[in-house]
């Protein structure tokens, strides 16, 4: 039985569109991240050093309350693993951009957080799903979805930052040990774009289901 299914990748990954096409696919409900809601993305991006913090207990909190949900729903697709917003702040503090006490406090956190107990369902994804993008793909498509924070044209120094990011999540994911993991070429094949690529990625995804146990 299909049951929490996560999205992962880069920014301009295309996990929100990924997650709304295996949605429809699969029959269950989607789980979006809340971009252009949310209050403090805009101030992050104008003064990184002073906003880490904040804008990763924003999302740790957005997150949980989707996980309680997802796991209400038991069948559901989110276009973002939890355990990512890690990886930013750490990245972040590594390159001083952020306070690694900060980052100290908030993983301690989301570890605590993220811990199974007696009687009470696990937080953690059945699946994780990972699309990997070559820095190219992702800045054409951070271009293309338009968000003007977002944008290098706006801020030359936002390539140097999507970069490091791309260099921060190979390692990631394959420390990743929460739950089954797949890797889906975001580069071969345009799911968004092209009807067979989309065709593709979504047998790639049953076939992993199947193999799990989580279709039948």
């Amino acid at each position: 039985m299909i049951q929490v299914i996560v999205l992962s990748g880069p920014i301009g990954a295309g996990k929100s569109s990924l997650t709304s096409i295996l949605a429809e696919h699969l029959g269950t409900q989607a789980f979006y991240e809340g971009v252009d809601s949310n209050p403090v993305l805009p101030l992050y991006y104008q003064d990184m050093k002073r906003y880490t913090f904040l804008l990763n207990i924003y999302l740790l909190n957005h997150r949980l309350a989707q996980i309680n949900q997802a796991v209400k729903e038991k069948n559901s697709v989110s276009d973002r693993s939890i355990y990512e917003d890690a990886l930013f702040f750490q990245m972040n503090a590594e390159s001083n951009v952020a306070d690694p006490t900060e980052f100290k406090i908030y993983d301690s956190l989301l570890e605590n957080m993220m811990e199974d107990t007696p009687g009470n369902p696990s937080k953690k994804p059945d699946l994780l799903i990972y699309i990997r993008v070559s820095l190219d793909t992702m800045l054409k498509r951070i271009e293309k979805r338009g968000r003007s924070y977002e944008q290098i044209s706006t801020d030359p120094s936002l390539k140097d930052y999507y970069a490091r990011l791309i260099r921060y999540y190979e390692p990631w994911y394959e420390k990743y040990d929460a739950s089954p993991k797949i890797v889906i070429d975001g580069d071969k094949y345009d799911f968004i774009g092209d009807e067979d690529a989309k065709k593709e990625v979504l047998s790639q995804i049953d076939s992993k289901l199947r193999e799990i146990g989580s279709l039948e």
